[in-house]
């Protein structure tokens, strides 16, 4: 078994509550760590053997696009689509943050993390 994630990955997309935040939109950072079987990528060097990075890049940008009211919503559909792509992942975890959220405050960032 092997640990890949994917961190840092950037995105501006039209989730909140607010119908605003629909409108305007905000910048997001999604963290993702799969765990998954590596060793025959590690032993045969060769991607067929390999959770493809750009496929998973992929799944995440293609949901991020996709409006939502809640982080939660948003990143239980990314978990479901990592269940439907790759039957190799044993576990996966996704964290959402959302920057300078519209809270009334100074505030760095709200983030969401679901684990299945």
């Amino acid at each position: 078994m092997g640990i890949i994630e994917i961190e840092g990955m950037e995105f501006y997309a039209y989730h909140g509550h607010f119908a605003a935040e629909q409108v305007v939109g905000n910048r997001f950072i999604v963290d993702l760590r799969l765990v998954t079987e590596c060793s025959g990528a590690a032993k045969n060097d060769d991607l067929g053997d390999a959770l493809d990075y750009q496929i998973a890049y992929q799944i995440v940008k293609e949901e991020m696009e996709i409006k939502s009211h809640l982080l939660e919503n948003v990143a239980g559909r990314i978990l479901d689509r990592f269940g439907k792509e790759f039957t190799s992942i044993e576990n996966i975890r996704i964290k959402i943050s959302k920057l300078n959220p519209p809270m009334g405050g100074q505030i760095e960032k709200v983030s969401v993390t679901l684990e299945r």
